[in-house]
């Protein structure tokens, strides 16, 4: 019995290494094709030709160029989406028009108080520096 556990055990791990073995090379397998597709279109950039000054203007104009067609082919779905959203909320504003001005009327009873508070302690802070702009005023009034 002992024997056959041993066996087991053996062969256990050796299927486990095999395992190992196969994953490992197929790690390395995908890897080195990723790595191959990764670079293939890659070329190395000269940036001190890229740079000067004639290349440089060059290259602003071609990427300027490209973004004004890439905006110019979406033109039509730009203003398509802009007069979609434009409708689209103006039809959401008149279904919900009279929810809309509750809201309003209910939202400005909220504040009213709040805000008569803070003109109150604004003007209390601020009373010597109203008063004497409205003196100011008064005096070039006069004149």
């Amino acid at each position: 019995m002992s024997t056959d556990l041993e066996e087991l055990k053996k062969l256990r791990e050796e299927n486990f290494l095999k395992h190992k073995k196969k994953k490992r090379n197929y790690y390395l397998k995908s890897k080195e094709k990723s790595s191959n597709t990764k670079y293939k279109n890659y070329k190395e950039i000269d940036y001190s030709k890229e740079l000067d000054s004639e290349n440089f203007s060059k290259n602003i104009k071609l990427i300027a160029k490209k973004q004004k067609e890439h905006v110019d082919d979406r033109k039509e779905q730009i203003l398509q989406k802009m007069s979609e959203y434009k409708e689209k909320k103006q039809s959401y504003y008149q279904d919900n028009r009279e929810k809309r001005l509750e809201y309003d009327k209910t939202y400005r009873e909220k504040k009213k108080d709040a805000l008569k508070e803070y003109r109150k302690e604004y003007y209390e802070k601020n009373k010597e520096k109203i008063l004497e702009r409205q003196r100011e005023k008064r005096k070039l009034n006069k004149e």
